[in-house]
């Protein structure tokens, strides 16, 4: 095996070696730096031998390549010097044109550029045409049209950059180069807040939310049946069986933080409410914690990114007249094909103005709408406005970009320039724009006057996030269903409540015939016997309030004398508790109520009973005879009503 330095040696000899002739095999073309055919070589009949075995190349390859050489050669020498058609789109900045006052019309953009290059290349010249509806074209669009054109060969070759579509092609020929992969992008009003959600949805999902609002629809029937059910299997008498809208409250009560009046028993109920209690506890860290991070966050998104979203929202939308968009709607088997619908419900607009910035700020702007624009084009047409803008504020960034884009593209597909069916054009021209693609010149054209800075991003960067109506529109709409609830359902009451009173009047007075005069008609009866029924009501409802064997408690004056208790014999029945002192130790003094003052005038007594104090009032508590504790206000206003109330 030959080391590193036999290689060298090896090496340096074969410098001072004499160059021999290099043998290629007959029919090899010799190309010239230029990468043309050199006149001085002879091409030799294939049939000949050749002077060097050639069994690893294949006869067929060797003849593709000469034919092929052969016709280029031909190209070029049927090019040379004339003049070519070439038709065109207005489509700033790929390719537009420039009509000077002597009617003649310049091609301009990307698109022309190229033209320029291949005309230095192959020494030809051209005119500009526009097809008058400036529209690329379909099956059922065809008139005025840059296919009609390629068609009935009106132009030679079509130097714009056309959208691959399924349909056009029975028309035309697209060239076999790719210029670009386009790609359509949505423009739209830059919102005030991040369209995330509304602040108080936005920290769940809306799946999540459905779940919520069904447990807390679900929980409490549960609950109430789990209740009923064990009740029933164990015979428990003790544990109350709960209503159905106490367990429903419970629920709602809980999801809100609030307390419950309801203190279960049983271990399996208290189970039940404990559960559901941890439940939200949980939901309710959760909810606080994302919410939190939500308003403080300064991420910023837009309410309609994808193509999903302005279908299911039925956003109106804009685009240019003729364009690949509204082709990839229109066509049944394009990726767009779904909008048809919109287009149909006039949803989406078509417009023949030209001008981006017209569009920008006529239908985007004033109207709400969102703008459908290729890559480029939007590019080009925010940082115009981004500058004329910049005049008007120097640091408010929010006045240089009222418009933000959508990350998502729209739509994306691939374009090429266009020629005639049968010509042969494309195998001249898309040699040399395969290299401008690899080489990556379309693209430094296609930006080569924009700052290498984004325009306008989603995202402008602002650091401060403050609270807006926006976040807080949720609990407007809260707060507005909470009342109008309120009063729809004070006002449904307030009818049950008349419904009611007339359907009792009609059947107390019409049973008992009271209320009626002779021929049978109704009148109303004097005041003084409603107020008659109203007490005595009042009197049976406090009676049957109370069991027949239960002795209610003493006149409030003999609680505080000797003298009404020794003559009362309910008081007698009582069960004495504490003996207060006569000289005021332990007894009311000026705890006393008004009452007692005024008819024993402050002198010390002795009473039954333990003073307490509950929930921050004063009563004295009592043993009943059947070993029940009864309280009696010690305070003034408490003490007449009590007084009013077992002695009037």
């Amino acid at each position: 095996m030959a080391t590193g330095v036999e290689l060298l040696l090896a090496a340096a000899l074969c410098l001072l070696c004499p160059n021999e002739t290099v043998r290629y095999p007959a029919g090899f073309l010799h190309l010239d730096k230029n990468g043309e055919v050199t006149t001085h070589v002879e091409l030799k009949p294939l049939e000949e031998k050749a002077d060097a075995p050639l069994d690893d190349v294949p006869i067929e390859t060797l003849e593709t390549i000469a034919l092929k050489a052969e016709k280029l050669l031909k190209l070029r020498e049927w090019i040379n010097g004339r003049h070519l058609r070439i038709a065109t789109l207005e489509d700033y900045p790929l390719s537009y044109t420039k009509r000077f006052d002597n009617g003649t019309v310049v091609g301009l953009g990307v698109a022309f550029e190229l033209i320029d290059f291949l005309k230095e290349k192959f020494n030809f010249t051209y005119e500009v045409l526009v097809p008058e509806g400036n529209i690329i074209g379909s099956k059922t669009d065809f008139a005025d049209s840059l296919i009609e054109m390629l068609n009935t060969t009106v132009t030679d070759i079509a130097a714009a950059f056309l959208p691959l579509l399924s349909e056009q092609r029975g028309f035309v020929f697209y060239s076999s180069t790719t210029l670009d992969e386009g790609e359509w992008i949505m423009v739209m009003q830059r919102p005030n807040e991040s369209a995330s959600g509304s602040g108080l949805m936005a920290p769940f999902d809306y799946w999540v939310w459905i779940l919520i609002f069904i447990s807390l629809l679900t929980v409490g029937p549960v609950i109430y049946f789990l209740i009923i059910l064990r009740n029933k299997l164990t015979g428990d008498k003790e544990q109350k069986p709960y209503s159905l809208g106490h367990c429903a409250w419970f629920v709602y009560g809980a999801l809100m933080k609030q307390g419950s009046i309801l203190s279960p028993i049983a271990d399996s109920t208290r189970l039940l409410f404990a559960t559901w209690w941890i439940f939200i506890t949980i939901l309710t860290s959760f909810y606080t914690a994302n919410l939190t991070a939500f308003l403080t966050l300064s991420k910023f998104t837009l309410p309609f990114n994808t193509v999903n979203d302005i279908l299911i929202k039925n956003k109106h939308f804009v685009s240019q007249r003729g364009s690949g968009v509204e082709y990839a709607i229109k066509t049944t088997n394009e990726s767009l094909s779904m909008l048809s619908r919109m287009a149909q419900q006039n949803y989406a607009v078509f417009t023949v103005a030209t001008n981006d910035t017209y569009n920008l700020h006529n239908y985007v702007e004033k109207s709400g709408y969102v703008f459908v624009r290729d890559r480029p084009a939007i590019t080009h047409a925010l940082y115009l406005d981004y500058r004329y803008r910049k005049t008007i504020s120097l640091d408010n960034e929010k006045i240089h970009c009222p418009f933000a884009k959508a990350k998502e593209p729209f739509l994306k597909k691939k374009r090429s320039f266009a020629y005639p069916i049968g010509s042969n054009l494309s195998e001249l021209f898309d040699r040399e724009l395969l290299n401008l693609v690899e080489s990556g010149i379309i693209k430094h054209l296609s930006a080569k006057d924009l700052p290498n800075a984004e325009i306008c991003p989603q995202d402008l960067g602002g650091t401060e996030r403050q609270l807006r109506n926006g976040d807080l529109m949720m609990t407007y709409y809260i707060m507005f269903a909470g009342f109008a609830t309120a009063i729809v359902v004070f006002s449904t009451e307030l009818i049950f409540r008349y419904i009611n009173s007339r359907h009792d009047s009609h059947n107390q007075w019409a049973t008992h015939g009271v209320g009626r005069t002779p021929n049978g008609h109704q009148f109303k009866p004097h005041k003084w016997f409603w107020r008659k029924s109203s007490s005595d009501s009042a009197k049976k409802l406090l009676n049957g309030s109370q069991t027949s064997n239960t002795t209610p408690p003493p006149p409030y004056q003999s609680i505080f004398s000797s003298k009404g208790r020794q003559d009362n014999t309910s008081m007698n029945r009582w069960h004495q508790a504490v003996n207060f002192g006569a000289n005021g130790n332990g007894g009311f003094g000026a705890l006393r109520p008004a009452v007692a003052d005024s008819q024993y005038g402050g002198m010390g007594i002795t009473s039954t009973g333990l003073r307490k104090f509950i929930n921050g009032r004063e009563y004295m508590v009592y043993r009943t005879p059947e070993g029940q504790s009864q309280l009696v206000p010690v305070r003034v206003p408490s003490a007449a009503l009590f007084q009013y109330t077992y002695t009037e």
